[in-house]
C-alpha cells in the first residue's frame, strides 16, 4: 500500500469489534442490498472471451446453479434447462469477472496525510460499503484486500459473504505489519499522543506475535512493509524497513499457519530479500532490478505493479485529500521507474497478477489499469489474463474464480466490443453477474 494507515486518536479495545459488527449490520438494513439464493439459469453471450486460449468465441451458452458454471459450449448445442429462459446480451462480450489483488476498500483518496486523522474505525467500515459497491458494479467481482485498521476489512469480507451487503468476494489482510516508525506506522502525530500503528512490530518474535494475532482475527493473509512508501510521512520508498531475518520469521509464522504474505517493497533490497524470505508476492516492485526478476521466476514469485496510480497522485498532487508534499516528490521519482520495470519484468517472463492500490485513487476506477499495461509492454489478452487466470493463481483460488469453467462461480461480466482489440473497453462494464445473481444489467 502507498497509503500510510491514518491514526486514530481513540485507541480501540476489545469492544471495538462489536461496534465494527454493529455497524455492518445497520449498514445492510440501510442499504436493503437483497441476497437471494441462486437458483439455475442461463446467459446467452453473442461473444464470450476464453482467457486460457486468448481468443473470442462466438454465440456461447452458459449454464449455472447455485451460483457456479454448469456448462459453457455453443448456443446451439447448450441447452438450458427445461423452463429456464436464456438472459440475452445482445451486442455485448463476455468474460470472466476481474480481479484486483491489491486494493484497500476501507480508504478514500480524499483522506491523506492530516485529513485521515479523523476518520474513525466504524466510518472506515462506511467507506468500504461503498466502495465495496462501486469495485463491483465495475466488473470486479473478486478483490484482495493488502491493508486496513480495526479489522474493518475482515467485517465488510463477512458482511458481504452472508450477503448482507453488495461487493467483491475478497481476501484480506487486517492491519498490514511494519516496523516503528516505518510505512505501517503513524508518524504525523507529535510524541505526546504516544500513537503507534497496530500493526508495528519489530524483531523476529514480535513480527511471530502480530502474525499470530491477526490470524486469531480472521485474516487470509498476511501483508508486510518491507521497504519504506510513498504517502507516508519521513521515510523513503528505496530503503529497507524490516530485515531479511525479520521476514523470513514472518514467512515461516504464516505459512505454518495457512496464511499467504504479500508484501510492500519499493526499494531494490527489499525486493530481494522479500523474494529470498519466501513472500508469495511481492507489491509495486518499482526499483526492481534484473537479480529481483530473476529471483521472482526462479521463486514463482509474483509482481503486483500498480502502474496507473502515478497518473492520479501526479494529476491530483496535493488537491487529493491533503496529500504531502514530500509525496508528491516521491511520486515523481518512481513513477517512471516502475513502469519501465514492468515493462523489463514482463519481457522477462516474470508472474504478474494485476493489482491498482485501489484506495489511493477512486473506487470503482480499477480499469483504467489496463490501458497502462498494453502501453508498458503486455498485450491485450495478457493484461487481461492478469486480472484472471494470474491473479486467482495468486490467490490461490484458481478452482473459483478467473474463468468461466464448469465447477467455478458464474462471476461474469461483458462490455461493448472486443477488449483483445480495445483494452479500454473494459472501464465502460455493461452487465455484472456474480455468482449467478445479476449486480448491474445493461
Amino acid at each position: 500500500m502507498t497509503g500510510e494507515p491514518a491514526a486514530r486518536i481513540a485507541r480501540r479495545t476489545s469492544g471495538g469489534s462489536r461496534v465494527i459488527g454493529r455497524v455492518v449490520l445497520i449498514l445492510a438494513g440501510l442499504a436493503g442490498a437483497a441476497h437471494a439464493a441462486s437458483s439455475s439459469g442461463a446467459l446467452h453471450c453473442p461473444h464470450l472471451l476464453d482467457v486460457r486460449a486468448g481468443r473470442v468465441l462466438d454465440d456461447q451458452m452458459v449454464l449455472f446453479d447455485g451460483g457456479r458454471v454448469t456448462a459453457i459450449g455453443p448456443a446451439a448445442s447448450t441447452r438450458p434447462p427445461p423452463g429456464v429462459t436464456p438472459r440475452d446480451l445482445p451486442g455485448l462480450t463476455c468474460l470472466p469477472g476481474l480481479i484486483d489483488a491489491h486494493v484497500h476498500l476501507t480508504v478514500d483518496p480524499n483522506h491523506s496525510g492530516y485529513d485521515g486523522l479523523g476518520i474513525s474505525v466504524p466510518a472506515q467500515v462506511v467507506i468500504g460499503v461503498r466502495n465495496a459497491r462501486a469495485t463491483l458494479a465495475s466488473g470486479f467481482t473478486t478483490v484482495r484486500n493488502v491493508g486496513a485498521e480495526g479489522y474493518t476489512d475482515v467485517a465488510l469480507r463477512d458482511g458481504i459473504a452472508a450477503g448482507d451487503i453488495d461487493g467483491p468476494r475478497m481476501q484480506v489482510s487486517g492491519p498490514p505489519l511494519g516496523i516503528t516508525g516505518g510505512h505501517a506506522d503513524n508518524n504525523l502525530l507529535p510524541f505526546s499522543y504516544h500513537d503507534t500503528a497496530e500493526g508495528v512490530a519489530d524483531g523476529p518474535w514480535a513480527a511471530r506475535a502480530k502474525v499470530r494475532q491477526n490470524a486469531k482475527y480472521g485474516v487470509d493473509l498476511i501483508k508486510i512493509m518491507a521497504s519504506g512508501g510513498v504517502l507516508s510521512k519521513g521515510d523513503e520508498p528505496g530503503a529497507e524497513q524490516y530485515s531479511l531475518e525479520e521476514m523470513q520469521a514472518i514467512v515461516t509464522e504464516a505459512h505454518k499457519l495457512g496464511r499467504r504474505v504479500a508484501a510492500h517493497a519499493h526499494g531494490t533490497q527489499a525486493i530481494t530479500d522479500a523474494i529470498l524470505a519466501g513472500v508469495d508476492s511481492v507489491e509495486h516492485a518499482s526499483l526492481i532490478d534484473d537479480r529481483g526478476i530473476a529471483l521472482a521466476k526462479q521463486h514463482g514469485t509474483f509482481l503486483v505493479m500498480d502502474i496507473y496510480d502515478d497518473d492520479y497522485i501526479l494529476a491530483t498532487g496535493s488537491a487529493s485529500g491533503g496529500m504531502l508534499e514530500e509525496s508528491i516528490v516521491k511520486e515523481r521519482r518512481l513513477g517512471r521507474a516502475q513502469r519501465e520495470n514492468f515493462r523489463r519484468a514482463h519481457a522477462a517472463g516474470a508472474l504478474m497478477a494485476f493489482g491498482t492500490d485501489a484506495g489511493v485513487y477512486p473506487h470503482g476506477d480499477n480499469a483504467r489499469q489496463f490501458a497502462k499495461m498494453v502501453e508498458w509492454g503486455m498485450t491485450p489478452v495478457e493484461a487481461i489474463r492478469a486480472a484472471t487466470l494470474n491473479a486467482a493463481q495468486l490467490m490461490g483460488w484458481s478452482d473459483r474464480v478467473g474463468s468461466l469453467e464448469p465447477g467455478h462461480f458464474a462471476d461474469i461480466v461483458a462490455v461493448d466490443g472486443d477488449p483483445t482489440q480495445d483494452v479500454r473497453r473494459l472501464e465502460h462494464v455493461r452487465f455484472v453477474m456474480q455468482g449467478g445473481t445479476v449486480k448491474r444489467g445493461p
